[in-house]
C-alpha cells in the first residue's frame, strides 16, 4: 500500500466518525417520534435522522442530541465532498463530468446539511437532484473502470432512493420510512467506503504498472 494513496481513506474516516456521533446523539435525544410524541428517547423504528438535528425534540423538549448530530452531519458532508472530488480526479476522464460530479456532490451535501431547517422539503428535493447528478457520474465512472459489482451496487442505491420516495409520498407506507431510510443510508455509506477502498487498492498499483512499462 502506497502511503501517498492513503488520502482515499479520508471519506471512510469521516463516515466512521459520523456513525459514532450518530449513535452518541441517539442517547441524548429526549423523546417523541412520528408514532408517539410522548415516547421516551430515540426510536430506531420511528425516528428520522433529521429529528436529531432539530432544536426541539418532537416531545417539545430541548434537543440535547443536536450538537452531536450537527458535528456528525458536518463531518459526513465534508467526507462525501472529498470522495466526489477524489473520485472525479482519479477515475473520470471526461472533462465535463470531471467538473460536474464534484460540483453537484458539493451542492448536494450543502443541501443535506440544511435539511433540518423550515425549508426541509425544498432543500431535500434540491439536494436529491444534485445528488442524482453526482451519482449518475459516479456510476458512469464505475462502468468505464469495469468495476461491475460496485456499478450494480450503485444501481441498487437508485432503486432504494425510488423506494424511499414511494414510502414518503404514500400515506399508508410512511410509518415504515424511518427504517427504510436508515437501511438505505447504511447501504449508501458502505458503497462509498467500498469505492474508496477500491481506489486505494487499485489505482496506485495500476499507476506503478504503467510507470514500469514506460521505463
Amino acid at each position: 500500500m502506497n502511503k501517498k494513496s492513503l488520502h482515499f481513506l479520508l471519506p471512510v474516516a469521516c463516515i466512521l466518525l459520523f456513525i459514532a456521533l450518530y449513535i452518541i446523539a441517539t442517547f441524548h435525544y429526549p423523546g417523541g417520534s412520528q408514532a408517539d410524541i410522548h415516547s421516551p428517547g430515540f426510536s430506531w423504528k420511528n425516528n428520522y435522522w433529521c429529528n436529531l438535528l432539530n432544536e426541539k425534540a418532537i416531545n417539545g423538549e430541548t434537543n440535547n442530541a443536536r450538537p452531536y448530530a450537527l458535528v456528525g452531519m458536518s463531518i459526513l458532508c465534508v467526507g462525501l465532498i472529498l470522495f466526489w472530488w477524489m473520485f472525479s480526479v482519479a477515475v473520470v476522464k471526461n472533462k465535463w463530468w470531471k467538473k460536474l460530479i464534484p460540483a453537484a456532490g458539493t451542492l448536494a451535501m450543502a443541501g443535506a446539511f440544511f435539511s433540518f431547517t423550515s425549508m426541509h422539503d425544498l432543500v431535500i428535493n434540491l439536494a436529491s437532484a444534485c445528488g442524482l447528478i453526482a451519482l449518475t457520474g459516479t456510476l458512469a465512472g464505475l462502468y468505464k473502470q469495469q468495476w461491475h459489482l460496485l456499478f450494480r451496487w450503485g444501481l441498487l442505491n437508485i432503486i432504494l432512493v425510488l423506494l424511499n420516495n414511494l414510502f414518503y409520498y404514500t400515506p399508508s407506507l410512511i410509518s415504515y420510512l424511518p427504517v427504510i431510510q436508515k437501511i438505505s443510508f447504511g447501504v449508501f455509506l458502505l458503497w462509498f467506503s467500498m469505492i474508496s477502498f477500491r481506489l486505494l487498492n487499485t489505482l496506485p498499483r495500476r499507476d506503478q504498472q504503467l510507470s514500469g512499462r514506460k521505463s
